[in-house]
Parts: structure tokens; C-alpha cells; sequence
């Protein structure tokens, strides 16, 4: 199945947490947070007001209770409002 975004939404794909620090320490399942970045899958085609700045296959930072969550086809998508996307991970 294809999505395809209406007006200034993205579609996006969590990444998953990392369950180590950097100092090596190993994160219990229950001391995870939940993860801001995620990939772009596909993006709307922006309004006459809103022009869309990220496009498919960036990595980005999200607010962390941003959009709607969907499962499609077995994959878990989050769809967010362009507004919602922080930064782009470069």
C-alpha cells in the first residue's frame, strides 16, 4: 500500500532507540525514551501558505508527542503536520 500525504503532512518512520550510551551502558526496556528521530517516507504537497521544506528520505527531529500514529500493511508510520519536524539530520 502507497500513502500519500495531503496538504503540509509527512509521513515518517521512527528510528529505533539506541539501547546502549555512549559510555556503554546497557538501557533496561522501561528507561528508554521515546525516539525523536525519524525517517521521511513520503511528504504532501505543501499549501499555497506552507511550502515543504523536507522531502522523502531525509532524517529528521520530531516534537516528541507529535502526529498520528498508523499501522499499515504491518509497519507502524507516524503522520505529522511539516510544523511538527524540528530540524533535518544532516
Amino acid at each position: 500500500m502507497n500513502i500519500k500525504p495531503l496538504a503540509d503532512r509527512v509521513v515518517i518512520k521512527m528510528l529505533e532507540a539506541e539501547e546502549t550510551t555512549k559510555s556503554g551502558i546497557v538501557l533496561p526496556g522501561s528507561a528508554k525514551e521515546k525516539p525523536q528521530v525519524a525517517k521521511v517516507m513520503a511528504v504532501g504537497p505543501g499549501t499555497d501558505e506552507v511550502k515543504m521544506e523536507v522531502k522523502e528520505g531525509d532524517r529528521v527531529l520530531i516534537s516528541k508527542y507529535a502526529g498520528t500514529e498508523v499501522k499499515i500493511d504491518g509497519e507502524e508510520y507516524t503522520i505529522v503536520k511539516q510544523g511538527d519536524i524540528l530540524a533535518i539530520v544532516e
